[in-house]
C-alpha cells in the first residue's frame, strides 16, 4: 500500500464527511470512492475514527504551536486571536466538516487535544487576572473567529480575515478599557501608509504592532495588505 493511497483516502474522507457528515459515510463507501477495497482502507486506518485523527492532526499541531507562540508574545491576547484565526483559515474545510455532526469528536485523542487547545486560547485571550465576565467575553471572541470561517469557508481569505478581526475589535472596543482607544481609528489607509505598513511587515513586525504604530485597526492592516499572516 502506498502513501498515495493513504492521501487519497484522506482527501476522499474530508470531502465525503464535509458533504454528508462523518456518521453517514461508511468505510465501504470511502473505499468505493477511492477505488480500493475496504481492506485497503482498514490497512491504513484500523477504524473510521482513525481517519478523523489523521485529518485533524495538522490542525491540532498548528493550534498547539500557535498558542505556545502567543503565550510568549508581548500582547498575548492579540497574538492568540490573530494566530487562532490563522489556524482556522488554514483548516477551514476541516472545520466545516465538523459542522455537519461534530465528526471531530469521534476521535478521543482529537477531542482532548482540541479541548485543551481551546482552553489555552481562552486563557490567553481573557488574560491572567480575568473574572468570569472576562472569561465569557474571551469565549465570545473566540467563537467569533471560528463561526464565520465555517459559514464562509469559500470567501476570499484576506477579506474574511479582515472582516472577522473587525468584529472582534468591535466587541472589545465596547467592553474593555484597553482596546477602547481603537474606536474611530481609520479604516482606509493612504498609499503612503500602506507602503509603510508593508515595510514594517517585511522587517518582521507583527500585524498588531503595525496597527498600533500606524494608528489603524488590525482588520485594516489585513484588508490593505493581502498575504499578511
Amino acid at each position: 500500500m502506498t502513501d498515495d493511497t493513504r492521501a487519497r483516502i484522506l482527501r476522499a474522507a474530508l470531502e465525503e464527511f464535509s458533504e454528508r457528515g462523518y456518521h453517514a459515510v461508511s468505510v465501504r463507501e470511502l473505499a468505493e470512492r477511492v477505488g480500493v477495497t475496504k481492506t485497503a482502507v482498514l490497512y491504513h486506518f484500523p477504524g473510521k475514527a482513525d481517519i478523523v485523527t489523521a485529518l485533524a492532526e495538522p490542525l491540532l499541531d498548528d493550534l498547539e504551536a500557535a498558542m505556545a507562540k502567543a503565550a510568549e508574545a508581548a500582547d498575548p491576547r492579540a497574538a492568540a486571536i490573530e494566530s487562532l484565526l490563522g489556524v482556522w483559515l488554514g483548516h477551514r474545510y476541516l472545520l466545516r466538516m465538523n459542522l455537519r455532526d461534530l465528526g471531530l469528536t469521534a476521535s478521543k485523542v482529537v477531542f482532548e487535544r482540541f479541548r485543551d487547545g481551546m482552553l489555552e486560547a481562552n486563557r490567553l485571550v481573557a488574560g491572567p487576572d480575568a473574572d468570569l465576565a472576562g472569561r465569557v467575553r474571551a469565549a465570545q471572541a473566540i467563537a467569533m473567529l471560528s463561526d464565520p470561517v465555517v459559514l464562509f469557508a469559500d470567501a476570499p481569505v484576506d477579506e474574511l480575515r479582515a472582516a472577522v478581526l473587525d468584529g472582534v475589535d468591535r466587541l472589545y472596543a465596547v467592553t474593555d478599557d484597553r482596546p477602547r482607544a481603537r474606536r474611530g481609528r481609520p479604516t482606509v489607509m493612504s498609499q503612503e501608509t500602506i507602503e509603510a505598513a508593508r515595510r514594517l511587515y517585511d522587517a518582521g513586525h507583527a500585524p498588531a504592532d503595525i496597527a498600533t504604530a500606524l494608528g489603524v485597526s488590525r482588520a485594516t492592516i489585513y484588508r490593505h495588505l493581502p498575504g499578511v499572516e
